[in-house]
């Protein structure tokens, strides 16, 4: 078990000392984004210096893997076959290419992001909605991914754990903690502040580059729930990291995802899973700059609990 973390029971009372709840509204639905006020993003907008874009996202790929068992579904509902050779058999008046695909997109490999509904607590979600207003039959009647219908147009600030330990990533089973975060801070000249995205490198994804997928009982690194305070006190709107934002094995037996169930149902947090930080991290290291202008688009999905999405980091 990692060392000097804090106990259950000083995560348990997080839920009610870092509720943002009746802070935007008993009927608000969006959360820590009301922090990107439009003056936040007109100062975001001004860190633009080149015009250089950076995806944040990884390549959805078809087929399954050791974490990715059940892969996102892609077929060819028209194709280019036989159009050429005059021995094509179709309905269709016109040569075209069309594409059906499908997926889970919550789990270890897609980068999304989650939407308010996605976690709940003693049977409630962000700002006291009951659980049940997430149905099986209806989906996700409050607090869905649609809140974010206008984009997420933030400054976004990268801490380079890695970097900032001198190692190659972050072990499985390890929290990142507030301590690596002050440090990014001293270090690289900025500091962590209201309405940003906070992108947490781990190298997770790295050492999957380098080793091959693992399935997903190997564990995971995050940010340790020893975090949730400092996003709290310094009001970011987003996190977001090259994991799915949750230590595995869990270090506790009772809230078994607290960045999740805090970082949601409490404070509001709306999370980037499985984030591509490495093109990222490489751009800011020439730049010696950590601080950048972030569009996050989700898909305008009815009554989901989030959204595959195509980060784009601007410089």
């Amino acid at each position: 078990m990692q060392a000097n973390i804090p106990t259950e029971e000083e995560v348990l009372g997080y839920f009610k000392s870092l509720s943002n709840w009746g802070r935007w509204g008993d009927d608000d639905q969006l959360g820590a984004p009301n922090l990107i006020t439009p003056e936040k993003t007109k100062r975001a907008i001004a860190t633009v210096q080149e015009g250089t874009t950076i995806t944040l996202s990884r390549t959805v790929n078809f087929e399954p893997s050791l974490d990715a068992p059940i892969p996102p579904m892609h077929f060819m509902v028209e194709s280019g076959e036989g159009w050429a050779s005059g021995d094509k058999v179709t309905s269709r008046p016109n040569a075209a290419a069309t594409d059906y695909f499908g997926m889970i997109f919550h789990g270890a490999t897609i980068t999304h992001v989650d939407s308010l509904a996605h976690f709940f607590w003693e049977g409630k979600t962000y700002n006291g909605n009951p659980a049940h207003m997430v149905s099986t039959n209806l989906g996700a009647t409050v607090c869905s991914v649609e809140e974010a219908k206008n984009g997420i147009v933030t400054r976004g600030v990268l801490v380079d754990v890695p970097m900032m330990r001198d190692i190659d990533w972050v072990e499985r089973g390890e929290g990142v903690m507030p301590e690596d975060i002050l440090r990014a801070e001293e270090r690289c000249g900025f500091k962590v502040e209201e309405g940003d995205l906070l992108l947490i490198r781990t190298g997770q994804l790295h050492r999957r580059n380098l080793e091959g997928p693992v399935d997903r009982s190997a564990g995971s690194t995050a940010c340790q729930a020893a975090c949730l305070p400092l996003f709290h006190e310094r009001g970011i709107a987003m996190l977001g990291s090259d994991t799915g934002n949750d230590v595995s094995p869990p270090q506790y037996t009772t809230v078994l995802s607290p960045i999740h169930q805090v970082g949601i149902t409490a404070m509001g947090l709306w999370i980037l899973d499985n984030a591509n930080l490495e093109d990222l991290s490489q751009a800011c290291r020439e730049r010696n700059r950590w601080e950048f202008l972030v569009s996050i688009g989700p898909l305008r999905l009815h009554n989901t609990t989030g959204s595959p999405v195509n980060p784009i980091a601007i410089f």
